[in-house]
């Protein structure tokens, strides 16, 4: 049988959100879940299911406070590590990073959940679109950004797409670069693929699979619980225990973070010759069946 090969950081990856050095100094546990993503692609989402899992559908925990994004170089590694540290749950923790930019533990857990691009532009755009004041501040004046600010998206979300697509994630970063190191890992023992899709369409499913990968047997007595729980309506409307800091960040506050969950909405806006171009770019960038999958959530 083939040993199985993991990951090497090889790089860092610092910009006005990330400081990836926080790995390097990061003491992991055996038992630690790592969930990634390329940004809005269903990150909070994941980090509600795993807490239900892990609290076997308790009410009003603190998701947002409970599961840190590691490589947000706000606050600064020297405040984020100690609180992490002293956590005494079992820890989950999110990344934004593509692979070869973190350090990877052999035994801790990573979930991954795709999504298509075209989705990803569409809620990024709301994202950033409600931004405030203290969001820029926080990510453009607090010491330590590396390379340009990020300022305020275009008007036309038509615009925001090309210059996403042509200019390879700007303003924010690159999701083929995040989507090919994932990808490349994905039968690993200790990596999990989820797409946002799957998700949207067999929920209950779906996370019965994430249970069984991080070792969490379910109380079936309390399984409606997490169902309610991890649903788009209980979410919305407890916003602001998944969000960062409770949506201070975004004007109409977290409610604004976690905005429609949908998909598709790309349809009536972009052109033919957009799509085209996407697809042409997806395929050129990720191979065929990386593509395929992130399109769809197929496995082929």
């Amino acid at each position: 049988m083939t040993e199985a090969k993991f990951p090497v950081k090889t790089r860092e990856f610092c910009n006005h959100h990330f400081d990836s050095t926080v790995w390097n100094d990061f003491v992991f546990r055996d038992d630690d879940i790592v969930i990634s993503t390329y940004a809005k692609s269903g990150t909070t989402w994941m980090q509600q299911i795993v807490s239900q899992l892990l609290f076997s559908g308790e009410e009003g925990l603190e998701v947002a406070e409970m599961s840190p994004w590691m490589d947000l170089r706000v606050p600064p590694k020297e405040v984020k590590l100690p609180a992490v540290e002293a956590q005494t749950h079992r820890r989950f923790l999110k990344t934004h990073l593509p692979v070869d930019a973190l350090v990877f533990s052999e035994k801790a857990k990573y979930i991954y959940i795709g999504r298509d691009g075209r989705d990803v532009v569409w809620s990024l755009y709301n994202h950033h679109l409600n931004a405030n004041g203290a969001w820029y501040d926080a990510l453009n004046n607090t010491p330590g950004r590396v390379g340009p600010e990020i300022g305020p998206p275009c008007a036309s979300i038509s615009q925001y797409f090309d210059d996403w697509l042509e200019k390879d994630g700007y303003p924010f970063w690159s999701l083929w670069d995040n989507a090919r190191t994932w990808w490349a890992i994905r039968h690993l023992p200790n990596v999990h693929m989820v797409h946002f899709a799957n998700l949207k369409s067999d929920m209950s499913g779906e996370i019965r699979r994430i249970a069984e990968f991080i070792g969490t047997p379910i109380d079936e007595s309390k399984w409606e619980n997490v169902l309610k729980h991890c649903s788009f309506d209980y979410m919305k409307a407890n916003a602001t225990k998944s969000v960062p800091l409770g949506g201070a960040f975004w004007d109409g506050g977290a409610q604004t973070f976690i905005h429609k969950g949908q998909n598709g909405r790309w349809r009536d806006v972009l052109s033919a010759e957009q799509n085209m171009q996407y697809e042409q770019r997806a395929q050129s960038e990720l191979g065929s069946d990386c593509a395929h999958w992130f399109a769809t959530g197929e496995l082929r």
